[in-house]
């Protein structure tokens, strides 16, 4: 699938229009629910190859971020045949008590993928996590950068983000 087309299909997905109340609690006319493309198989696989390219060489491991960074990593490892390993925002209490489950990260050149980056505040916290435990962090993936300062906080905290499409290119596709 072409760039443009997957832009398309992307924005036709996930770019919905009513009364929704977000986050902040304003409300808006018009949302984008990432999950409606995350959860198509056949556009995460168009997605999935899309970005294969944008993983650097050297990665030893895809990073899924929770909740949308999982089911992207898991179509990026398919495309790619790079381990996974599936990251909580914090460590759970039971069991392994682990923040990265499946691939080891210790040691390993780890490329972070997420499905939106905002202000990428918890992308950071991610990669610091990550860093914590061993992890080589140098480049962060998302499928859409939301362009609010996400690269900029990313950048300073040291890994590079690469977007496969800005918000503004996905708008006005």
């Amino acid at each position: 699938m072409d760039r443009e087309t997957l832009a398309n299909r992307i924005f036709a997905v996930a770019h919905l229009t009513g009364e929704f109340t977000l986050r902040s609690g304003a409300t808006s006319t018009e949302y984008f629910d990432k999950y409606r493309f995350e959860s198509d198989p056949l556009l995460l696989e168009a997605i999935a190859e899309s970005m294969a390219p944008l993983v650097p060489d050297d990665t030893q491991v895809l990073a899924g971020l929770e909740l949308g960074g999982v089911p992207l990593a898991v179509a990026l490892s398919r495309a790619t045949g790079i381990p996974t390993a599936f990251v909580r925002k914090e460590a759970k209490a039971y069991g392994t008590a682990q923040l990265a489950e499946g691939a080891d990260v210790n040691g390993k050149r780890v490329t972070v993928v997420e499905d939106v980056v905002t202000s990428g505040g918890q992308v950071v916290m991610s990669c610091r996590d990550l860093a914590e435990r061993g992890a080589k962090v140098d480049v962060v993936l998302c499928v859409i950068d939301r362009e609010a300062g996400g690269p900029e906080a990313i950048a300073a905290a040291g890994p590079e983000l690469r977007a496969l499409f800005k918000m503004s290119e996905l708008s006005s596709s």
